[in-house]
């Protein structure tokens, strides 16, 4: 199974909905734990890389448009 790589900038949209019922997350940090904000209400979570690799639905925006 292929790891996907994420990178700074990307938004993703996550399995569950955050409480203020924003579902599109904007990363900001990457490394063994990802540090990622919704974007809706402007909240920063950290997550550890499993848990976060396993959350992720899918991959709405990449930063590195072609």
């Amino acid at each position: 199974m292929g790891t996907k790589h994420y990178n700074l900038g990307d938004v993703v949209s996550m399995k569950k909905q955050h409480p203020c019922g924003g579902n599109e997350w904007e990363i900001l940090r990457v490394g063994m734990d990802f540090r990622i904000r919704c974007l809706k209400c402007g909240r920063q979570v950290m997550l550890p890389r499993v848990k976060f690799e396993k959350s992720v639905k899918a991959l709405i925006r990449s930063s590195k448009e072609d």
